[in-house]
């Protein structure tokens, strides 16, 4: 199955664009969320360098993200860059759970393979397979639920039954999540 970022944008702003004055966006190295301003009409999902896993993550934290925060640049986000030490790394993963687990979905709408990011590559060794763990937890819990608060974000939903229908994939069920053995 090929995965050309092109497809997303033009999913994205297809779904989003008149509904929420939102279009995804090709950036350079940095990905970000940008407020509409006096020289952007629109608010804009900007992913990082044309990949397709960074147009997906940045998307998950857009679905995510209620409407005053969508007014701030990045949300409002706290971020510290990479290199982060153990208590560091460990807020940075409780706040990744549930962006990352919206992201893992949507990879699997579009059948595209996800793996986490713990985005600290000069930092603390983190444990990956823990905090893979954490958001298979979250992503079973969104697609077990649908009826309450911890159901997966409605836009969220829309992106990915919209991608599951370009795509071609069948719905999504807690068995399309498994985690990859360590070996």
């Amino acid at each position: 199955m090929t995965h050309n970022y092109h497809d997303l944008i033009q999913l994205f702003n297809q779904s989003f664009l008149a509904s929420f004055n939102t279009e995804l966006v090709r950036g350079g190295d940095e990905p970000i969320y940008l407020p509409a301003d006096a020289d952007h009409p629109h608010h804009r999902v900007i992913f990082a360098r044309g990949f397709f896993a960074s147009a997906l993550h940045e998307i998950a934290h857009w679905t995510i993200a209620g409407e005053q925060r969508r007014q701030w640049e990045d949300y409002g986000y706290w971020y510290h860059p990479d290199g982060r030490d153990a208590d560091t790394q460990a807020a940075f993963e409780a706040v990744e759970v549930k962006p990352q687990a919206i992201e893992w979905i949507l990879s699997a709408s579009c059948g595209f393979r996800f793996q986490v990011s713990c985005d600290n590559l000069s930092g603390v060794e983190p444990d990956r397979h823990a905090f893979t763990e954490k958001v298979r937890q979250q992503v079973v819990q969104y697609v077990s639920d649908t009826a309450t608060s911890t159901a997966l974000p409605v836009r969220a939903k829309q992106f990915s039954d919209t991608l599951r229908d370009f795509y071609g994939v069948a719905p999504l069920t807690p068995d399309t999540f498994t985690l990859p053995s360590q070996g």
